[in-house]
């Protein structure tokens, strides 16, 4: 089945429906919160906001095919909710390391890759690399204009570029001693 007969079904109050959709996207809205937060239980309730708005919403959606466009709007704006209600400031230099515990190793790692990265480049690369978004979904979804995207990406390519040198320097560095 489709994932727009998956929503139809879903939007006719079918809860099976609506529980596969949510099973089908978890993880893209797992790595998508975990570009906002460090702490497992920011993430959790973002997630978590998440299905119930989009539960309570589903019946809006009008076009079944940009549903995961849908989905993952309303997480970065939960994600945004969250944050002002907190007012993170924490530097990332306190934040303690979190324990690795999910089977997804290698995206997990791509995710705390870019979490090293400036906030304004790690969610347009995640949307892009990690998700499969085009720009013009993107710029949508974060209200800004495609060619400000289109710079935010390059930036954070040249960016990431520059961190994985630096990280490989270090190893190879580690390793000649």
């Amino acid at each position: 089945m489709t994932e727009a007969q998956l929503v139809r079904r879903a939007q006719k109050n079918d809860p099976d429906a609506f529980v596969e959709l949510m099973e089908m996207h978890k993880l893209a809205l797992y790595r998508v919160a975990k570009g906002f937060f460090w702490d497992e239980n920011d993430i959790a309730d973002a997630m978590q906001e998440t299905v119930l708005a989009c539960f309570e919403q589903i019946g809006r959606l009008q076009k079944p095919h940009y549903f995961k466009t849908w989905l993952t709007r309303i997480l970065i704006n939960k994600c945004n909710d969250i944050v002002r209600q907190r007012q993170r400031c924490t530097p990332a230099e306190s934040l303690p390391e979190q324990p690795y515990t999910d089977p997804a190793r290698d995206e997990m790692e791509f995710c705390d890759f870019l979490s090293a990265l400036d906030e304004k480049y790690r969610l347009p690369l995640l949307l892009y690399y990690g998700e499969g978004f085009r720009v013009k979904e993107i710029a949508e979804m974060l209200g800004m204009e495609p060619e400000t995207i289109k710079s935010r990406l390059r930036r954070g390519r040249e960016a990431a570029k520059r961190l994985y040198e630096q990280q490989e320097g270090g190893a190879q560095h580690a390793v000649a001693r």
